[in-house]
């Protein structure tokens, strides 16, 4: 497979993957909100709903950016920080003994809970975002 075949499709994938879990937190914010909350951080029950919106909304946005094939560098990135950030929140949150029934991955749907699995999905998705970043970055060279 050539570098901009590969490129081509991690780019949708990554697109309909921020698609399906983006619409799946839109669809019902409040339960994701709530999803949130499971994780016991340390976030005011007060700003739970606006940054289940603001999560829903920039993985929407990067979704439609990324299928639309705009900024695809930056939106990459932005794939591969969520990646990371929702990989040490699955790890602290295994290490400290807490049991989530709902990851939250996809909103209130598709409900799974986060196990040491769940980090395992969350690396090889870091690394499918590394990958596209680095051949987005040779692609500009």
């Amino acid at each position: 497979m050539t570098h901009s075949l590969l490129l081509i499709v991690i780019r949708y994938f990554l697109g309909v993957l921020f698609m399906a879990t983006g619409i799946g937190k839109l669809l019902d914010n409040r339960a994701f909100a709530q999803v949130i909350a499971t994780y016991q951080l340390a976030i005011p029950e007060s700003l739970l709903l606006p940054l289940a919106l603001s999560i829903a909304l920039l993985e929407f946005t990067i979704a439609l950016n990324l299928l639309r094939g705009r900024r695809l560098q930056s939106n990459v990135l932005a794939t591969l920080c969520l990646h990371i950030t929702y990989t040490a929140l699955a790890v602290t949150t295994l290490l400290r003994g807490i049991l989530i029934e709902n990851c939250g991955c996809f909103g209130a749907f598709l409900a799974r809970p986060l196990r040491w699995s769940s980090v395992a999905e969350d690396v090889t998705l870091t690394a499918v975002s590394a990958l596209g970043l680095a051949l987005l970055r040779g692609v500009k060279r």
